[in-house]
């Protein structure tokens, strides 16, 4: 197996259909159905890269991403943010976090509204990784 790329998202179809999308593409997926779950395998498991839900039961995708991208020993791992919540939108909410401590939070390295189409997903997680 490949790389391993972590999906975060609570919806089973959607998991299901990245998770496919990866193993296509030669990726080995890592599965979490939550942001707890999500941040567990970050440490264990060392993803180098993280497809993320924003809207999801227990913790958030909104409060996943503040915690990777301001946490020195896994801000560096690359995050595609895969939603149905329009990218202006998270921004914003974003920046709500802000307001609460802290500085300005990074943006992910790709935004994919839903629904994704398999090719552009593809397409995206190998420029994000640097590959061609």
């Amino acid at each position: 197996m490949g790389r391993k790329v972590l999906v975060v998202d609570d919806d089973p179809d959607v998991r299901m259909f990245s998770v496919t999308v990866l193993e296509e593409n030669g990726y080995a997926p890592l599965e979490a159905t939550n942001g707890e779950e999500g941040m567990i395998l970050v440490r264990q498991e060392r993803p180098e890269l993280i497809i993320l839900d924003v809207l999801m039961p227990r913790e958030s995708g909104v409060k996943l991403y503040r915690e990777l991208k301001t946490d020195p020993d896994v801000k560096s791992i690359p995050v595609i943010i895969q939603s149905g919540i329009a990218e202006k939108s998270f921004l914003r909410s974003q920046k709500a976090l802000t307001e609460f401590g802290g500085a300005a939070v990074p943006e992910p390295e790709a935004y994919l509204e839903k629904p994704v189409e398999a090719e552009e997903l593809a397409a995206t997680i190998r420029n994000v990784l640097g590959e061609k």
